[in-house]
Protein backbone atom coordinates (compact mmCIF):
# COMPACT_ATOMS: atom_id res chain seq x y z
CA UNK A 1 0.00 0.00 0.00
CA UNK A 2 1.16 3.52 -0.74
CA UNK A 3 -0.28 7.00 -1.04
CA UNK A 4 -0.92 9.08 -4.13
CA UNK A 5 -0.65 12.87 -4.14
CA UNK A 6 -1.63 14.81 -7.25
CA UNK A 7 0.25 18.12 -7.51
CA UNK A 8 -2.54 20.20 -9.05
CA UNK A 9 -0.42 22.80 -10.82
CA UNK A 10 2.92 21.03 -11.09
CA UNK A 11 6.09 23.03 -10.34
CA UNK A 12 6.18 24.02 -6.68
CA UNK A 13 3.04 22.01 -5.91
CA UNK A 14 5.20 18.88 -6.27
CA UNK A 15 7.68 20.22 -3.70
CA UNK A 16 4.84 21.11 -1.33
CA UNK A 17 3.40 17.62 -1.87
CA UNK A 18 6.65 16.08 -0.60
CA UNK A 19 6.53 18.32 2.48
CA UNK A 20 2.86 17.49 3.05
CA UNK A 21 3.48 13.75 2.74
CA UNK A 22 6.04 13.76 5.54
CA UNK A 23 3.99 16.15 7.70
CA UNK A 24 0.75 14.16 7.50
CA UNK A 25 1.93 10.60 7.07
CA UNK A 26 5.45 10.45 8.56
CA UNK A 27 9.01 10.55 7.27
CA UNK A 28 8.94 6.88 6.37
CA UNK A 29 6.12 7.42 3.86
CA UNK A 30 7.23 7.88 0.27
CA UNK A 31 4.16 8.76 -1.73
CA UNK A 32 3.86 8.67 -5.49
CA UNK A 33 3.52 12.31 -6.57
CA UNK A 34 1.73 12.78 -9.90
CA UNK A 35 2.80 16.12 -11.34
CA UNK A 36 3.24 18.14 -14.51
CA UNK A 37 6.64 18.80 -16.02
CA UNK A 38 5.79 22.47 -16.44
CA UNK A 39 8.52 24.85 -15.33
CA UNK A 40 9.06 28.57 -15.66
CA UNK A 41 10.76 29.79 -18.82
CA UNK A 42 14.02 30.37 -16.97
CA UNK A 43 14.18 26.57 -16.54
CA UNK A 44 12.38 25.45 -19.70
CA UNK A 45 12.58 27.88 -22.63
CA UNK A 46 9.73 26.10 -24.44
CA UNK A 47 6.21 27.31 -23.59
CA UNK A 48 3.74 24.93 -21.98
CA UNK A 49 4.13 21.54 -20.27
CA UNK A 50 6.36 18.66 -21.34
CA UNK A 51 5.09 15.17 -22.13
CA UNK A 52 6.70 11.75 -21.91
CA UNK A 53 8.21 12.10 -25.40
CA UNK A 54 10.18 15.14 -24.19
CA UNK A 55 12.37 12.99 -21.89
CA UNK A 56 14.88 10.19 -22.07
CA UNK A 57 15.32 7.69 -19.25
CA UNK A 58 11.72 7.56 -17.98
CA UNK A 59 10.48 4.45 -16.18
CA UNK A 60 7.08 3.04 -17.14
CA UNK A 61 4.67 2.45 -14.25
CA UNK A 62 1.51 1.69 -16.27
CA UNK A 63 0.76 1.89 -20.02
CA UNK A 64 -0.06 5.61 -19.72
CA UNK A 65 2.05 6.66 -16.72
CA UNK A 66 5.81 7.18 -16.60
CA UNK A 67 8.02 8.02 -13.61
CA UNK A 68 10.78 10.63 -13.85
CA UNK A 69 13.83 9.20 -12.04
CA UNK A 70 16.99 11.11 -11.20
CA UNK A 71 18.68 9.69 -14.31
CA UNK A 72 16.00 11.03 -16.69
CA UNK A 73 16.86 13.99 -18.89
CA UNK A 74 14.68 16.43 -20.82
CA UNK A 75 15.48 16.49 -24.53
CA UNK A 76 17.17 19.80 -25.41
CA UNK A 77 16.25 22.58 -25.61
CA UNK A 78 13.58 21.58 -23.06
CA UNK A 79 14.34 21.82 -19.35
CA UNK A 80 12.81 20.29 -16.23
CA UNK A 81 13.28 20.38 -12.46
CA UNK A 82 11.80 16.90 -12.00
CA UNK A 83 15.00 14.80 -12.37
CA UNK A 84 16.73 16.92 -9.71
CA UNK A 85 13.69 16.64 -7.43
CA UNK A 86 13.82 12.87 -7.86
CA UNK A 87 17.52 12.93 -6.93
CA UNK A 88 17.01 14.97 -3.75
CA UNK A 89 13.69 13.65 -2.44
CA UNK A 90 12.68 10.04 -1.65
CA UNK A 91 9.39 10.15 -3.55
CA UNK A 92 8.42 8.76 -6.94
CA UNK A 93 7.53 11.57 -9.34
CA UNK A 94 5.08 10.39 -11.98
CA UNK A 95 4.39 12.53 -15.03
CA UNK A 96 1.00 14.08 -15.82
CA UNK A 97 0.62 14.14 -19.60
CA UNK A 98 -1.92 16.85 -20.51
CA UNK A 99 -1.67 16.35 -24.26
CA UNK A 100 -4.73 14.06 -24.26
CA UNK A 101 -6.85 16.52 -22.30
CA UNK A 102 -8.84 15.78 -19.16
CA UNK A 103 -9.83 12.35 -20.48
CA UNK A 104 -6.17 11.39 -20.82
CA UNK A 105 -5.33 12.48 -17.26
CA UNK A 106 -8.40 10.64 -15.95
CA UNK A 107 -7.10 7.51 -17.69
CA UNK A 108 -3.68 8.02 -16.09
CA UNK A 109 -5.26 8.35 -12.66
CA UNK A 110 -7.42 5.25 -13.10
CA UNK A 111 -4.38 3.21 -14.16
CA UNK A 112 -2.37 4.44 -11.18
CA UNK A 113 -5.20 3.72 -8.75
CA UNK A 114 -5.59 0.17 -10.09
CA UNK A 115 -1.83 -0.38 -10.04
CA UNK A 116 -0.97 1.17 -6.67
CA UNK A 117 -4.20 0.56 -4.74
CA UNK A 118 -3.29 3.68 -2.73
CA UNK A 119 -4.27 4.07 0.88
CA UNK A 120 -5.27 7.68 0.13
CA UNK A 121 -5.45 10.11 -2.79
CA UNK A 122 -4.85 13.82 -2.15
CA UNK A 123 -5.18 16.57 -4.76
CA UNK A 124 -2.94 19.42 -3.53
CA UNK A 125 -2.98 23.01 -4.71
CA UNK A 126 -0.71 25.69 -3.26
CA UNK A 127 -2.42 29.08 -3.17
CA UNK A 128 -5.99 28.05 -3.94
CA UNK A 129 -6.39 29.17 -7.56
CA UNK A 130 -7.96 25.75 -8.20
CA UNK A 131 -11.04 27.37 -6.61
CA UNK A 132 -11.16 30.24 -9.11
CA UNK A 133 -14.33 30.89 -11.10
CA UNK A 134 -12.22 31.97 -14.08
CA UNK A 135 -13.09 35.67 -14.30
CA UNK A 136 -10.96 36.99 -11.42
CA UNK A 137 -8.72 39.89 -12.57
CA UNK A 138 -5.75 38.57 -10.58
CA UNK A 139 -5.99 35.02 -11.96
CA UNK A 140 -2.90 34.15 -14.05
CA UNK A 141 -2.59 30.37 -14.40
CA UNK A 142 -5.89 28.48 -14.22
CA UNK A 143 -5.28 25.83 -16.89
CA UNK A 144 -3.19 23.19 -15.08
CA UNK A 145 -5.31 23.27 -11.91
CA UNK A 146 -8.55 23.07 -13.88
CA UNK A 147 -7.26 20.04 -15.80
CA UNK A 148 -6.29 18.05 -12.70
CA UNK A 149 -9.56 19.02 -10.98
CA UNK A 150 -11.57 17.90 -14.01
CA UNK A 151 -9.76 14.57 -14.05
CA UNK A 152 -9.86 13.92 -10.31
CA UNK A 153 -13.61 14.44 -10.07
CA UNK A 154 -14.16 11.81 -12.81
CA UNK A 155 -11.93 9.05 -11.47
CA UNK A 156 -13.65 6.15 -9.75
CA UNK A 157 -11.98 6.68 -6.36
CA UNK A 158 -12.22 8.98 -3.35
CA UNK A 159 -10.05 12.07 -3.81
CA UNK A 160 -9.48 14.62 -1.04
CA UNK A 161 -8.84 18.20 -2.23
CA UNK A 162 -6.34 20.13 -0.10
CA UNK A 163 -5.41 23.81 -0.40
CA UNK A 164 -2.09 24.82 1.17
CA UNK A 165 -1.17 28.45 1.79
CA UNK A 166 -4.43 30.19 0.88
CA UNK A 167 -3.57 33.18 -1.33
CA UNK A 168 0.23 32.71 -1.32
CA UNK A 169 0.38 32.56 -5.13
CA UNK A 170 -1.16 36.04 -5.46
CA UNK A 171 -3.92 34.79 -7.77
CA UNK A 172 -6.88 34.91 -5.40
CA UNK A 173 -7.33 37.08 -2.33
CA UNK A 174 -7.33 35.18 0.99
CA UNK A 175 -10.67 36.75 1.92
CA UNK A 176 -12.20 35.37 -1.30
CA UNK A 177 -11.06 31.88 -0.32
CA UNK A 178 -12.03 31.98 3.35
CA UNK A 179 -15.69 31.07 2.83
CA UNK A 180 -14.79 28.04 0.69
CA UNK A 181 -12.06 26.53 2.84
CA UNK A 182 -13.11 23.55 4.91
CA UNK A 183 -11.55 21.99 8.02
CA UNK A 184 -7.95 22.77 8.98
CA UNK A 185 -5.83 19.72 8.20
CA UNK A 186 -2.35 20.96 9.16
CA UNK A 187 -0.26 24.06 9.82
CA UNK A 188 3.25 23.78 8.42
CA UNK A 189 6.11 24.30 10.89
CA UNK A 190 9.84 25.04 10.56
CA UNK A 191 10.46 21.31 11.11
CA UNK A 192 8.26 20.48 8.12
CA UNK A 193 10.20 22.92 5.94
CA UNK A 194 13.56 21.42 6.87
CA UNK A 195 12.62 18.30 4.92
CA UNK A 196 12.68 20.32 1.66
CA UNK A 197 15.11 23.08 2.66
CA UNK A 198 17.80 21.99 0.20
CA UNK A 199 15.27 22.07 -2.66
CA UNK A 200 14.14 25.59 -1.74
CA UNK A 201 17.70 26.83 -2.32
CA UNK A 202 17.39 26.22 -6.06
CA UNK A 203 13.78 25.55 -7.02
CA UNK A 204 12.18 28.60 -8.71
CA UNK A 205 8.64 28.21 -7.31
CA UNK A 206 7.54 31.46 -5.68
CA UNK A 207 4.29 30.18 -4.13
CA UNK A 208 5.92 27.23 -2.34
CA UNK A 209 8.80 29.52 -1.32
CA UNK A 210 6.33 31.92 0.28
CA UNK A 211 4.53 28.98 1.93
CA UNK A 212 7.81 27.75 3.41
CA UNK A 213 8.88 31.21 4.59
CA UNK A 214 5.59 31.74 6.44
CA UNK A 215 5.96 28.29 8.03
CA UNK A 216 9.28 29.59 9.36
CA UNK A 217 7.51 32.60 10.86
CA UNK A 218 8.04 35.30 8.21
CA UNK A 219 5.23 37.89 8.25
CA UNK A 220 4.52 41.03 6.24
CA UNK A 221 3.76 41.57 2.54
CA UNK A 222 5.65 39.77 -0.24
CA UNK A 223 5.79 40.99 -3.82
CA UNK A 224 5.98 38.20 -6.41
CA UNK A 225 6.08 37.56 -10.17
CA UNK A 226 6.85 39.96 -12.98
CA UNK A 227 3.57 41.78 -12.26
CA UNK A 228 4.61 42.49 -8.65
CA UNK A 229 1.54 40.87 -7.07
CA UNK A 230 1.30 41.65 -3.32
CA UNK A 231 0.86 38.59 -1.08
CA UNK A 232 0.01 39.05 2.62
CA UNK A 233 2.14 36.83 4.89
CA UNK A 234 -0.14 35.97 7.82
CA UNK A 235 -0.75 33.22 10.36
CA UNK A 236 -3.17 31.70 7.83
CA UNK A 237 -0.49 31.44 5.13
CA UNK A 238 1.19 28.18 6.30
CA UNK A 239 -2.12 26.33 6.79
CA UNK A 240 -3.58 23.41 4.85
CA UNK A 241 -7.37 23.12 4.50
CA UNK A 242 -9.61 20.46 3.06
CA UNK A 243 -12.10 21.68 0.45
CA UNK A 244 -15.19 19.88 -0.82
CA UNK A 245 -14.28 18.53 -4.27
CA UNK A 246 -17.78 18.98 -5.67
CA UNK A 247 -17.92 22.57 -4.49
CA UNK A 248 -14.58 23.28 -6.16
CA UNK A 249 -15.90 21.88 -9.45
CA UNK A 250 -19.10 23.91 -9.16
CA UNK A 251 -17.00 27.08 -8.79
CA UNK A 252 -14.40 26.31 -11.46
CA UNK A 253 -16.05 27.09 -14.81
CA UNK A 254 -13.01 26.00 -16.81
CA UNK A 255 -12.83 22.60 -15.09
CA UNK A 256 -16.48 21.95 -15.93
CA UNK A 257 -15.98 23.02 -19.54
CA UNK A 258 -13.02 20.71 -20.23
CA UNK A 259 -14.30 17.45 -18.69
CA UNK A 260 -14.51 15.64 -22.04
CA UNK A 261 -11.46 17.18 -23.75
CA UNK A 262 -9.06 14.87 -25.56
CA UNK A 263 -6.21 17.28 -26.39
CA UNK A 264 -4.33 20.19 -24.87
CA UNK A 265 -5.27 22.37 -27.85
CA UNK A 266 -8.91 21.78 -27.00
CA UNK A 267 -8.27 22.73 -23.37
CA UNK A 268 -6.60 25.94 -24.51
CA UNK A 269 -9.58 26.86 -26.68
CA UNK A 270 -11.91 26.51 -23.69
CA UNK A 271 -9.52 28.54 -21.54
CA UNK A 272 -9.65 31.40 -24.05
CA UNK A 273 -13.45 31.22 -24.05
CA UNK A 274 -13.97 30.93 -20.28
CA UNK A 275 -11.06 33.00 -18.92
CA UNK A 276 -10.33 35.21 -21.92
CA UNK A 277 -6.81 33.85 -22.38
CA UNK A 278 -4.54 30.82 -22.30
CA UNK A 279 -1.48 31.09 -20.07
CA UNK A 280 0.44 29.06 -22.66
CA UNK A 281 -0.16 31.90 -25.14
CA UNK A 282 1.39 34.25 -22.57
CA UNK A 283 4.38 31.92 -22.25
CA UNK A 284 4.74 31.73 -26.04
CA UNK A 285 4.88 35.52 -26.32
CA UNK A 286 7.25 35.85 -23.38
CA UNK A 287 9.53 33.12 -24.73
CA UNK A 288 9.93 35.11 -27.97
CA UNK A 289 10.79 38.23 -25.98
CA UNK A 290 13.28 36.37 -23.77
CA UNK A 291 14.95 34.88 -26.84
CA UNK A 292 15.89 38.39 -27.92
CA UNK A 293 17.14 39.37 -24.45
CA UNK A 294 20.84 38.60 -24.18
CA UNK A 295 22.29 38.18 -20.67
CA UNK A 296 25.11 40.53 -19.77
CA UNK A 297 27.74 40.05 -17.10
CA UNK A 298 26.53 41.15 -13.69
CA UNK A 299 28.10 44.37 -12.43
CA UNK A 300 27.86 44.08 -8.62
CA UNK A 301 28.14 47.84 -8.00
CA UNK A 302 25.44 48.66 -10.56
CA UNK A 303 23.21 45.84 -9.29
CA UNK A 304 23.37 47.07 -5.69
CA UNK A 305 22.52 50.62 -6.79
CA UNK A 306 19.52 49.45 -8.83
CA UNK A 307 18.44 47.18 -5.99
CA UNK A 308 18.44 50.16 -3.61
CA UNK A 309 16.05 52.00 -5.92
CA UNK A 310 13.79 48.95 -6.26
CA UNK A 311 13.74 48.46 -2.49
CA UNK A 312 12.87 52.12 -1.89
CA UNK A 313 9.95 51.91 -4.31
CA UNK A 314 8.80 48.59 -2.83
CA UNK A 315 9.01 50.03 0.69
CA UNK A 316 6.72 52.86 -0.42
CA UNK A 317 4.21 50.22 -1.55
CA UNK A 318 4.31 48.60 1.91
CA UNK A 319 6.34 45.60 0.76
CA UNK A 320 8.48 43.80 3.36
CA UNK A 321 9.68 40.80 1.33
CA UNK A 322 10.11 39.70 -2.25
CA UNK A 323 11.34 36.75 -4.30
CA UNK A 324 14.55 36.49 -6.29
CA UNK A 325 12.49 35.99 -9.45
CA UNK A 326 10.74 39.30 -8.78
CA UNK A 327 14.07 41.09 -8.21
CA UNK A 328 15.56 39.54 -11.37
CA UNK A 329 12.70 40.80 -13.53
CA UNK A 330 12.40 44.16 -11.75
CA UNK A 331 16.09 44.84 -12.49
CA UNK A 332 15.54 43.83 -16.15
CA UNK A 333 17.96 40.93 -15.92
CA UNK A 334 17.74 37.73 -17.92
CA UNK A 335 16.04 34.87 -16.08
CA UNK A 336 19.15 32.74 -16.47
CA UNK A 337 20.94 35.20 -14.17
CA UNK A 338 18.62 34.58 -11.23
CA UNK A 339 20.97 32.19 -9.43
CA UNK A 340 24.00 34.47 -9.87
CA UNK A 341 21.99 37.46 -8.64
CA UNK A 342 20.76 35.45 -5.67
CA UNK A 343 24.29 34.50 -4.62
CA UNK A 344 25.51 38.07 -5.08
CA UNK A 345 22.79 39.48 -2.83
CA UNK A 346 23.04 36.78 -0.15
CA UNK A 347 26.83 37.11 0.01
CA UNK A 348 26.71 40.91 0.20
CA UNK A 349 23.76 41.21 2.62
CA UNK A 350 23.20 37.89 4.41
CA UNK A 351 21.09 39.60 7.08
CA UNK A 352 18.37 40.26 4.46
CA UNK A 353 18.02 36.61 3.45
CA UNK A 354 14.76 35.35 4.97
CA UNK A 355 15.09 31.93 3.33
CA UNK A 356 13.97 31.53 0.64
CA UNK A 357 12.75 35.16 0.39
CA UNK A 358 14.54 38.51 0.36
CA UNK A 359 13.73 40.91 3.22
CA UNK A 360 13.23 44.59 2.48
CA UNK A 361 14.01 46.49 5.70
CA UNK A 362 11.80 49.36 6.90
CA UNK A 363 14.69 51.79 6.42
CA UNK A 364 17.49 51.86 3.85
Amino acid sequence: MTRLIVAAGGGGDAVAAAMLDAALYGDEDQAVILTYAWDRLLIDPIAGPRGATDFTGLEQITPAVWAVPAEARPIAPAGSTLPRLAAELPHTFALIDPYHGAEGITRQLEELVNHLEPESIDLLDVGGDILARGDEPTLKSPLADALTLAACCQVNATVRLLVAGPGVDGELLPEDLRTVLGPLVHTFTPTDVERISSVLEWHPSEATGVLAATARGVRGTCEIRDAGLPVPLTDESPTVHEVDLDEAVSRNQLARAIMATESLDEVERYSREVCGYSEIDYERNKALWLKEQQPTELDPEAIIARLAQFEAEARARGVTHTTFRRITEALNLNGSQRDDLRQLLINSRPEQYAAPLWHIPAEA
